[in-house]
This record gives structure tokens, sequence and C-alpha cells, in this order.
């Protein structure tokens, strides 16, 4: 059996060398690996990194860049039987994580599964406060409620890919939009608490809200009951604030920690709120910038 791990990059030459060392150095189970990374127009040393580690290069214009599509063209130029997507700004934590992310679907109790997201010492505060809501560490396997995925760290059965496909036209959540689409025709999902990768992106604060917005944008095709009024995002931002300063004061970082704390929260349900409830008075214009990386 073979695993294909699918790597979408724009500039990661930062964190994509450790990346690549962390692959090679996994303990494959009896797999065979093969690397593919999808390049939406990096002028940093990407590419050539990728290519000096081996792995097989696509490219995908900015004109065309979507998050489904850019996966959908490495699931193409993919022999594996397993489909293992991972961000260019991750890090698998140690030389398990493969093996463990596969193996509930090795095992046919899941078609889709994802593994756990912490930060470090360098991740935004609010961040690493998200990840633990979002990535416990007790597995689900499989995962019983909701259709919550995160192809930043995650594997797919390449027949279920196959017949399903990524949507190409959603601004974000492709993965929670493929998970509901999975769920649909008979299969299972699994979360995968020991299959651990530091996710390390540090964007700027207008980088912040934009994913954010863009994510509440595609929610309302994946779930269009939600809606996210201004008393929400009030309720919501003081309710965030409230609980990252006591997590902070537990930590004893709260002093370095406010500012950080105040804009990174702003920013997200800001976003979210815009996204969510203003998203129909974006002009076609603005709503196309989202498709294309930064």
């Amino acid at each position: 059996m073979k695993a294909s791990i699918i790597i979408r990059t724009l500039n990661e030459a930062r964190h994509l060398p450790k990346l690549l060392t962390a692959i090679r150095k996994q303990a494959t189970s009896g797999l065979d690996v093969e690397v593919i990374v999808v390049d939406s127009g990096s002028t940093d040393r990407t590419v050539s990194i990728a290519k000096e580690a081996g792995a097989r290069l696509v490219f995908i214009d900015k004109a065309e860049f979507s998050f489904g599509r850019s996966l959908n063209r490495g699931c193409e130029a993919a022999q594996g039987d397993y489909l293992i997507f991972v961000s260019g700004h991750c890090i698998p934590v140690d030389e398990h994580w493969l093996a463990k992310l596969v193996q509930p679907i090795r095992d046919v109790v899941a078609a889709y599964t994802y593994g756990r997201q912490i930060g470090n010492e360098t991740s935004q505060f609010s961040e690493r406060q998200i990840f633990k809501k979002y990535y416990p560490e007790e597995s689900r396997i499989p995962q019983t409620d909701g259709f919550f995925v995160n192809n930043a760290n995650a594997a797919l059965r390449r027949d279920v890919w196959k017949k399903l496909r990524f949507d190409e036209d959603l601004l974000g959540l492709e993965d929670m939009d493929m998970a509901k689409r999975v769920v649909g025709s008979g299969h299972r999902l699994a979360y995968v608490a020991d299959a651990t990768v530091y996710h390390l992106h540090r964007e700027r604060w207008a980088q912040v809200r934009r994913r954010y917005e863009r994510e509440a944008i595609a929610l309302q095709g994946i779930m269009p009951e939600v809606h996210v009024h201004f008393a929400d995002f009030v309720r919501y931002y003081a309710s965030a604030l409230l609980l990252d300063a006591g997590a902070a004061m537990q930590e004893r970082t709260l002093a370095r920690s406010t500012k950080e704390i105040v804009a990174f929260r702003l920013m997200q349900f800001w976003g979210s709120y815009r996204g969510n409830h203003e998203h129909r008075k974006l002009s076609r214009k603005t709503k196309e910038k989202y498709f294309y990386p930064k």
C-alpha cells in the first residue's frame, strides 16, 4: 500500500525543510511514501527546497487557485491508496505521525481522518487556545458528531476522493464540505489525537481577519442555518477575551500577551461576523480576491 503526502505551499521556505525532514524520518509501518508539493507561486526558496528533497512538484497559477482546486491537482498527481494532507508550515512532532493518522483508514474504521494540531512558543496565544478547543488530547475513532475536519493535518481514502473530489469553488472550509459529503455517502470520520503536528503560521492581523471572513463565507454553503449577528460578535469577542485572559494569568503570561489577545480575537470575530452577516453585500471582485493566496 502507498501513501501520497500532499503539501500545499506558498512561500513556505521557513518551515518546509523541517517538515520534509520529519517526513523522511517517519516509521511507515510498511507503507510506501511519496511526497507531492503543490505550489501556487512561491517567490522564496520553497520550490528549490522541494526539488532538493526529491518531492514531485505540481504548480497552480494564482488565477486558478482555490484551496479545493489545489488539493485536487495534488490528488490527481498522486499514486497512493491514502492521500495525506499537511500544510507547509506544519511539522509532525514524532516519527509515528503518518502511521497513526492513516491507521483508522487501514482498519476500515473511517474514510477521512484528521490529527491534532498544537502551537509552540512562537504561536499566537489565542491561536493556541483555539487549537486546544478543536484538537483535544482524546481521540474520537470514529467521530460520531459533526463534520469538523482540518486539512492542515488529515488523510483521505483515494477511492473516496475520486468519487467526491474537493469543491473548487469554495473560499475555504473545503475540508468540512468534504467531510459532510463523506458522511452523507455512508463513510465515517475519525480524529486521531496521537497524530500530532506543530502548526506554526504567524499571520498579520489583516490576514487573520481575511482567513475567518473567508471561512465564514464558505460556511454559508455548508451550514446555511448558522447566522452570526452583531450581538453575537460582541458576545463572542468579550467571552474570548475573558477566557484568554484567564488562561494567560494561569500561565503567567498576561502582561506580554494582552495586546496580542485583543488583536487576534478582534480579527477572528470581526472577520467571522463580516463573512457570515455581510457576505451578500460584497462585490464579486471583492469575493474573488479571497481565492488568491497573498
